[in-house]
């Protein structure tokens, strides 16, 4: 899982900095958007696994 996080991370400061280059806020917003899409997928399949201890 680690290097899926490390993956999505490096993704998302690559589209960030293209963003800077270009100077659009809507991709700026897409981004954002998908990110934090993606981190309610991640806490939803959290609280969806049983607890190991």
């Amino acid at each position: 899982m680690s290097q899926m996080t490390d993956y999505a991370a490096n993704s998302q400061d690559a589209m960030i900095a293209l963003f800077l280059q270009d100077g659009d806020g809507d991709k700026l917003t897409d981004i954002l958007v998908d990110a934090l899409d993606e981190a309610f997928r991640i806490l939803s399949e959290e609280l969806r696994s049983p607890q190991l201890n």
